[in-house]
């Protein structure tokens, strides 16, 4: 339980040094949102999770190279939990912003709209 803990406060210690980024972002994300309201609709779903799996691959063979660590430096299931959920994460995040640029830019979308 306390390696569960730990990782749940170095992911709150995080966030709190990159939060004017995150801000941007999140304002960002909302202007798209707003810009592509009559336009989101099932046709954009397909890429946005498209680019959110590709993503969520990429950096899970990528993060331990990314910190300086390997595979094989990964003996304990907690490590394989933080890996997985940042790489799901990260997915997510990526396929949730990417939603309303797919409904913009998608040509069946514009003709639903």
């Amino acid at each position: 339980m306390y390696e569960i803990w730990l990782v749940l406060n170095i992911v709150y210690e995080i966030a709190l040094s990159i939060w004017p980024t995150l801000l941007v972002l999140l304002l960002i994300w909302l202007v798209l949102l707003v810009v592509a309201r009559k336009r989101l609709n099932s046709c954009a779903i397909r890429p946005a999770m498209m680019l959110a799996a590709v993503v969520a691959v990429v950096l899970f063979f990528a993060t331990p190279a990314l910190t300086k660590s390997s595979f094989s430096e990964m003996g304990y299931w907690v490590d394989w939990a933080n890996l997985l959920g940042v790489a799901a994460g990260f997915g997510v995040a990526a396929g949730v912003f990417f939603l309303p640029i797919a409904a913009l830019v998608c040509p069946r979308c514009k003709a639903k709209a």
